[in-house]
């Protein structure tokens, strides 16, 4: 007897390398799976402009970032944006301004899959085999209603669907849809999965979703790093009792020449510091 969905996540056309360079932008959770990336020592910029909840500013990040990289990671938010009323721009964030300078506006699918559009296409013009995996984040939104929401969530839902059905891009392939948002809301339906304001997914939930997101983009090589990497980091992570120790110098020692010995096979690792 089952007593849960296990959501199916269908397989990429691509897999992640351990020498990929990645970049995560996007919200929150963004952050949550970067931090993963940056744990397990691959080469990841991890939302190098700050937090970005929605499709727009996500764009302005991809503009900004001028470097090549072979992985992009964008986790869609919401489609909420606020526009300066002052400039008629749409703002990456108010800092802390007086909320009646801006206007708040809902995004339509329309804008939401153009501004994800142009994102890619300015990725690809950097490096044209650039992979792109689009995500949309399981935070709710309790500032707008639960109802708001959900209705936010659908159109950033749609927004994807609608890049994976373009010829020129999803039919094209290389890029790909990993379901975040439905393992929280589908699979793991409880809130012991919660953090404790009920909204965000807690630390358990984000370890099972980068669990299936390793299974199911990670190449063998990839997972094999993994693998070799783990006791290198819990040696890097010890906190002995007494770090001036002829003990601890003698396995700090043992830890850095074990690195170098990796690094030889993962070469990447050399610039990890």
């Amino acid at each position: 007897m089952e007593f849960r969905t296990v959501v199916d996540i269908a397989a990429p056309d691509f897999l992640i390398e351990p020498e990929h360079r990645i970049l995560t932008v996007g919200s929150c959770f963004a952050d949550h799976l970067g931090r993963k990336f940056r744990d397990e020592a691959f080469l990841a910029d991890v939302n190098p402009y700050g937090v970005m909840y929605n499709p727009v500013s996500i764009l302005h990040t991809v503009e900004r970032y001028g470097e090549p990289v072979d992985v992009a990671i964008l986790t869609l938010g919401t489609n909420h944006v606020y526009r300066e009323k002052a400039t008629g721009e749409i703002v990456d964030n108010c800092q802390k301004r007086p909320q009646t300078l801006f206007q708040e506006e809902e995004l339509t699918v329309g804008q939401c899959c153009g501004s994800m559009h142009k994102a890619i296409d300015v990725l690809r013009s950097r490096n044209p085999h650039t992979k792109i995996i689009l995500t949309v984040s399981p935070i709710r939104y309790a500032k707008y209603g639960f109802h708001g929401s959900q209705l936010s969530k659908a159109m950033l839902l749609l927004a994807v669907d609608g890049i994976l059905r373009d010829a020129d891009l999803g039919k094209a392939g290389g890029v790909y849809y990993f379901p975040a948002y439905e393992i929280v809301n589908d699979e793991l339906r409880d809130y012991r999965f919660y953090a404790p304001d009920m909204l965000h997914p807690s630390q358990q939930a984000v370890v099972y979703i980068w669990e299936r997101f390793v299974a199911t983009v990670f190449s063998d090589a990839a997972r094999e790093y993994l693998r070799e990497w783990k006791p290198v980091k819990e040696a890097f992570a010890h906190r002995p009792f007494n770090p001036d120790s002829d003990a601890y110098r003698s396995f700090l020692a043992r830890t850095i020449e074990q690195k170098a010995r990796l690094s030889d096979k993962y070469p990447h690792l050399k610039s990890i510091k």
